[in-house]
């Protein structure tokens, strides 16, 4: 499904981080059978070459070097290398090929280091045939400021309250700029932001995607629905608990575990915990 011989049609879905991405995966793997015939579907699965993308990504957005560069290429190399041979379009679903969100690693800024890494990425795909799209969702920003600093608290060890974390991402701009800037280096047509909001099927994550992939809507509208959603913000009392651990200094795999416990245990944690203090 090329368009005027540029080479075969590749979605690159980036996410961002905390609009959605989780259940629109639920939801591709869900229904990637029933959708072979147009789609070759590619999510990050455990023991794939989707996860060392992932990781190679936030690594190559916090850092700018030559090693971690190549280290995104040749994993972004893997899983082209691995995809089936035909005419169907392939739409690749990763929210880290965004990079570090702001929380992760330092990182304050709305991803600076994208529009680099998507034209890297972009070159390993015209030298393997394929013409890439890039899409990304977006959210209401003081809504997705205020979830992403609660995953950051959740998965990244961030130790910072909501308030000094909000004061920290202020001077972000708006998602224009982002969209902008991936245009400039990337082409205006050949990037597209879509709206969270604009999605019309909570059991049917993904849907503009979907649309944008090549998949008529009466084919959409008639996918398997997920039976429940992806990953759930924390309450606010287990939010702020795992706030006050991350400033203890614990080894990653125990901090793992108490994460685990806590997402199964949120009952015990009461909203009113105060939002200063140490554990």
């Amino acid at each position: 499904m090329s368009r005027d011989g540029a080479g075969r049609r590749l979605v690159l879905h980036l996410g961002v981080q905390k609009t959605g991405t989780t259940s629109l995966q639920r939801f591709l793997k869900l229904n990637a059978d029933t959708l072979s015939d147009l789609l070759v579907i590619r999510t990050p699965e455990e023991g794939t070459p989707m996860r060392p993308l992932g990781r190679a990504a936030i690594a190559a957005s916090l850092g700018d070097s030559h090693d971690l560069r190549k280290a995104l290429k040749v994993a972004f190399e893997d899983v082209l290398d691995g995809l089936p041979d035909g005419p169907q379009t392939v739409l690749i679903s990763h929210e880290n090929l965004a990079g570090a969100m702001p929380g992760n690693g330092g990182e304050t800024r709305l991803y600076p280091a994208l529009p680099q890494m998507l034209q890297q990425l972009d070159k390993v795909a015209r030298a393997r045939g394929f013409d890439a799209h890039f899409v990304f969702y977006t959210r209401r920003m003081q809504a997705w400021k205020s979830s992403v600093w609660a995953q950051a608290v959740r998965t990244d060890g961030y130790a910072g309250t909501r308030a000094e974390f909000m004061a920290q991402v202020e001077g972000l701009p708006g998602w224009g700029d982002l969209e902008r800037r991936l245009a400039k280096q990337l082409g205006a047509d050949r990037v597209t932001r879509l709206a969270l909001e604009a999605e019309t099927d909570p059991d049917r994550p993904g849907l503009q995607l979907l649309a944008l992939a090549g998949i008529p809507a009466d084919r959409a509208a008639a996918l398997a629905p997920l039976q429940s959603r992806g990953m759930e913000r924390l309450n606010d009392g287990s939010t702020e608990f795992l706030r006050r651990l991350n400033g203890l200094a614990l080894n990653p795999h125990a901090r793992g575990r108490i994460v685990d416990l806590v997402t199964r245990s949120q009952h015990l944690f009461t909203a009113d915990m105060p939002s200063e203090g140490t554990l």
